[in-house]
């Protein structure tokens, strides 16, 4: 593979919206922002990512740790404002005159003062007094009403508080609010060893196992200067794959659930449980934990071709009589649209992304295995649930297609080892980049002298879609909102960290 085109820049607060400015308009994007607190001193990382070919560049904004704060790119990127604002909520760092400056992740129970990433918070005080309700926009005006889902939901769904603003059943305005499951992970990464820190990276997102692993090793192993084998980058690239199709297929099942068509949702059930079957029979574990490891990968065995053509098959007969049922049909097509412009506006990653025509895939972008033409980014232009639904039977197609692929290629026991011993390392940093079934997982870590990290920035590509959704439920009816949802299907989990 081609290395990594990676340049870091050092630069103080007044030079930053210049310098990001620029990196914008030469079509960079805003992967990552990262808070570090050094010994006396206060750092802020941007990391901006643009391929193919695979380029990374790093704005390193030095701070005065007496009053941490930084220019706010809010005007010229929104997932910058909302990284500014997540930052400043568990940091304590300031986005100056930032355009909508409300709190992001602090819950009005969490005391004021504390922010939980800095060294001295010191472990969780009592909770403090209220700091008010949460500042929701209230649209006002005759006949208007709102309608509060959540934080708890029946069922097993993480907690997420959803707050219509409505006229008859039309949606004139929704407010997601989420964090409520914060876990402060990024902070149980500070001090472990690397290697023994993959199984928590593959509890970030639980249905994300090997595409939060794979990001976390490239990190590693990028901050190392370690060499992967070809071999174990194809197994790698084989389990992102499987994970890829397990994933859509359950997607595709409930999508015609919420239409009322639970016979193609018990199919749907029947297929993926195949898929974890053989999920099983390769790692050992239903979601493929344990792969995946620094230097390397791990395979039990290799799936046998017929049986992912079996498989194949069987989602192509899932989608054609989903497709050819005229209730399924008309209940899609035009539903909650999202168009390109909101899609790049936002930022949009993944599949959802992809359903408004918009290009982004990591495996292109920034790869670790060369798939080659075979190898297909599918776009669609309507933006609607039932683009949402066609681009992940067409993507399980393809993940299918390429698992067959790599395991005819591979032999058994692609692996490698990572070589020891950490603490011959000097203090470093690296990124990792990968097109997990969501769209694209950025992990950043720096390690310390002694090879343990000091520091690890997770972004779920949940981080960037979910403010698309209110944007496509616009103009919609409430009863759009549990198959929109269920069309986005976004990570609490990856999203709370």
């Amino acid at each position: 593979m081609p290395p990594v085109q990676h340049a870091t820049i050092d630069l103080g607060p007044a030079e930053l919206p210049g310098q990001a400015a620029d990196l914008l308009a030469a079509g960079n994007r805003l992967a990552l922002v990262a808070a570090h607190h050094d010994p006396g001193k206060v750092r802020v990382v941007y990391l901006f990512v643009q391929g193919p070919p695979d380029t990374r560049t790093e704005l390193h904004v030095h701070l005065d740790p007496r009053y941490p704060a930084v220019p706010s790119l809010a005007g010229i990127s929104f997932p910058a404002g909302r990284f500014e604002r997540e930052m400043r909520d568990l940091h304590g760092i300031v986005p100056l005159d930032h355009p909508l400056p409300r709190r992001l992740v602090r819950h009005p129970y969490w005391p004021r003062g504390w922010y939980p990433m800095r060294p001295d918070a010191g472990p969780p005080p009592p909770f403090g007094e209220p700091e008010g309700p949460f500042p929701f926009l209230t649209v006002k005006g005759p006949g208007v009403y709102e309608i509060p889902v959540g934080p708890v939901h029946a069922g097993l769904i993480e907690p997420g508080h959803f707050r219509f603003s409505v006229v008859g059943e039309t949606i004139l305005k929704l407010k997601a609010r989420l964090w409520y499951v914060h876990k402060g992970i990024e902070k149980h990464f500070e001090g472990r060893d690397p290697a023994e820190a993959v199984a928590l990276a593959e509890r970030v997102s639980g249905d994300t196992a090997v595409g939060h692993a794979l990001a976390y090793c490239l990190a590693l192993e990028h901050a190392t200067e370690t060499a992967v084998p070809a071999e174990a980058r194809a197994a790698r690239a084989l389990l992102l794959e499987l994970e890829r199709v397990h994933n859509h297929v359950a997607d595709l099942g409930a999508l015609c659930n919420d239409v009322g068509h639970g016979i193609l949702n018990a199919h749907a059930w029947r297929i993926r449980e195949q898929l974890l079957r053989l999920n099983q029979e390769i790692t050992g574990h239903r979601l493929l934990r344990g792969g995946i490891r620094p230097g390397g990968c791990t395979l039990r065995t290799l799936p046998q071709p017929a049986r992912l053509r079996a498989i194949a098959a069987d989602v192509a007969d899932l989608v054609d009589l989903a497709l050819g049922h005229r209730t399924v049909l008309d209940r899609f097509t035009g539903t909650a649209v999202l168009t390109q412009d909101a899609a790049r506006g936002l930022g949009c990653l993944g599949p959802v992304a992809r359903a408004s025509s918009l290009p982004t895939d990591a495996r292109h972008a920034h790869p670790d295995h060369d798939h080659g033409e075979a190898l297909t980014t599918h776009l669609l232009p309507g933006g609607d649930v039932l683009a949402r639904f066609r681009i992940r039977a067409q993507e399980a197609q393809t993940s299918l297609a390429l698992a067959e692929r790599l395991a005819d290629r591979l032999p058994l026991g692609a692996t490698a080892d990572w070589p020891p011993p950490y603490g011959n390392h000097r203090p470093s940093s690296g990124s990792g980049l990968a097109e997990g079934w969501r769209g694209t997982i950025a992990t950043r870590i720096e390690l310390a002298a002694d090879g343990h990290l000091s520091r690890v920035k997770i972004v779920d590509p949940s981080f960037f879609n979910w403010p698309a959704l209110p944007v496509a439920l616009a103009d919609t009816i409430v009863p759009d909102f549990p198959l929109t949802n269920k069309s986005f299907n976004l990570s609490y989990a990856g999203n709370d960290l």
